[in-house]
Formats: C-alpha cells, structure tokens, sequence
C-alpha cells in the first residue's frame, strides 16, 4: 500500500512508525509484548519492510517475524522516508538502523541537542546519516502579548481536578519519551514557559507533544531557527483548533522564515521586496 501510495502521489508520502508506549492500550489491541520487545519487534518490521522495498526477493527469520522473498513487485519512487521517534535506550538503535529522520517532541533546545548527539553517533556507527525533526504546537499572533493571551485561554476552562487526573492517566505511560514531557512541567500550572516562548501548557492535558512555540510570529520563527541551528531539519507542527492556527502560521511566521531563507519559495517566487531568492534557501 504504502508503495502504491507513494508512485500515485508522486513521492508525497511520508511514513511515521510508531512502537506504542502504553501496555494497556497495547493489551487492548491483542499485543502483550514488554517495552523493550516492542522495540526489537519495530526492529525486525523495518528490516522486512526496507528490504522488500528495494524490489529484491528477501529472507528473514527473527523472533517476530519470518518472512521468505518478500519483495514489492514495483517498489516505491521515491523510496518512502521513514520518520520514528523514540527516547529509551531501546529506541536509539532502531533509530540509528532504519529511519531516515528522528522525530523528537518539542523539548528545550538544549535536551533536543542532546537526543541528535545521541542518535546521531548510534547512526555513524551503523555507517549511515540520519536527519532530524521535531514535533510541536504553535500559537502566533501578531503581538506576544495576543499569543499568551490565547494560550492561557485554552486552559480557562480546564480545572485542576481534570489537570491532576490527566497527569494520573499519562504518568502510567512506558514512553520514556512521554515521562520525559511530564517532566517539563511536573502537573504544576507554575512557570510553563520552560525556554524562552516555548510553553508546556498542552501538555497538562494531553499526551505526545506537549509543547507549544508562542509568541509573535517573529518570536516563534525565533525559536525555529534556534532549532534548525542546532540540527533540525523537520518541523512537524499542529495547534487548536488546527485548521485557525495553520493559517496563522502560515501568513505571520512563514513569510518571516522566508525573508531569512529558512524555508524554500515556490518555484519562480520571489522573496519580500521582489529580490530572487539565494540558491540553497534552507
């Protein structure tokens, strides 16, 4: 499917691979395996997967899977870039074997460093080159002051009694990943701004990226391009309600990215001002 997919599309497939990080939820699926053996199944699956992705006949016996020629008749083209994240010690070398970029959950620059340094030296031991990306909210306005203001609004109506049993539910959780956003902001609506314009709030109630970018747009293209300094390459990006904050984001901070080069023009476009873009515009 995925290669089908991908040869209708024209290459606009991009894959996510997700272990699971909830053994309940993972229960209710018929799935009874520890954290770390979800890891080494991934594992195996990947193997299997890029490997009949080459349109090559391939043999494989693990403890998972076994398989004898799996091929794909057409294999994809582009081959599909494969995005996994993961924060254990089990993780990092599935990571460092298989995916074409590392997706982290927006922590503070600082940690993110930390988690590329890391997957990145499990990877050159592989002999491979993995890229990077990051996934997080965002809430622009045209001031910083209207941006907070929107954020403290989505938690107006969340009480402290829905914020404590949200903790409960998401402090179960295996992910260390999702232990790690936890840590951000320990359940306290205290001090959430835990780097500058990068908000923990949505976190308190939600699992996954549980991280906002707020702030004016050229506050939030600030912060962007400290990511991209440090090594990302991929923002992966959401808010709420999606769709309004798309749009925001879109005409305030994409033209700002633009103006700096750290996004690519459309084809023929030229940049504010009407001078051509610098080739190599990242």
């Amino acid at each position: 499917m995925a290669a089908t997919y991908q040869r209708a599309t024209g290459g606009r497939l991009l894959l996510n691979v997700v272990t699971g990080g909830d053994a309940d939820e993972q229960a209710r699926f018929g799935d009874h395996l520890d954290h770390d053996s979800r890891y080494a199944r991934t594992d195996e699956f990947l193997a299997v997967v890029r490997s009949a992705w080459s349109g090559t006949p391939y043999d494989f016996d693990g403890a998972h899977y076994r398989v004898t020629g799996a091929h794909v008749p057409v294999p994809p083209a582009p081959t599909v870039p494969v995005f996994f994240g993961g924060s254990s010690a089990a993780a990092g070398p599935v990571a460092a074997r298989h995916t074409d970029v590392y997706l982290t959950w927006g922590e503070p620059p600082a940690q993110v460093k930390q988690k590329i340094d890391w997957i990145r030296g499990l990877a050159e031991a592989e002999g491979r080159e993995i890229r990077f990306g990051v996934r997080l909210n965002t809430i622009s306005r045209d001031s910083s002051r209207h941006a907070w203001q929107e954020a403290e609004r989505l938690l107006d109506g969340i009480g402290d009694a829905e914020v404590a049993h949200a903790q409960r539910l998401l402090g179960r959780s295996e992910s260390v990943g999702q232990q790690r956003m936890l840590a951000l902001h320990q359940g306290s609506r205290d001090k959430l701004e835990i780097h500058p314009n990068l908000w923990a709030g949505v976190g308190l109630v939600r699992g996954g990226a549980g991280t906002a970018l707020v702030g004016s747009h050229e506050e939030v293209a600030d912060r962007i391009e400290e990511y991209h300094a440090i090594g990302i390459d991929h923002f992966v990006l959401s808010g709420y309600p999606h769709l309004e904050e798309a749009y925001w984001f879109g005409g305030g901070v994409r033209p700002v990215l633009l103006a700096r080069g750290l996004v690519a023009p459309p084809p023929g476009a030229r940049t504010p001002g009407g001078i051509p873009p610098a080739a190599g515009g990242r």
